[in-house]
């Protein structure tokens, strides 16, 4: 499978660091040149995208909002 076309502009290649998983969910660290991306996606994603440590992924990073505050 390859991706065509997305509509998310922040995208970060990497490699997956570590997997800690759960019953329904799983914690998904990838490493990129930026620093450490961290995903909790559903366990069940994690075995079908068969993600190991090593992976290499895109991470890809939508949001509809980014809160700041002010330190």
């Amino acid at each position: 499978m390859s991706i065509q076309s997305i509509n998310a502009r922040n995208q970060f290649r990497g490699t997956v660091k570590e997997i800690v998983f759960g019953s329904v969910v799983s914690e998904v660290e990838v490493e990129t040149p930026y620093g450490i991306v961290t995903s909790v996606i559903t366990t069940r994603s994690v075995k079908e995208l068969d993600l190991q440590v090593g992976s290499e992924v895109l991470a890809l990073v939508k949001s509809t909002e980014v809160a700041i505050a002010k330190l």
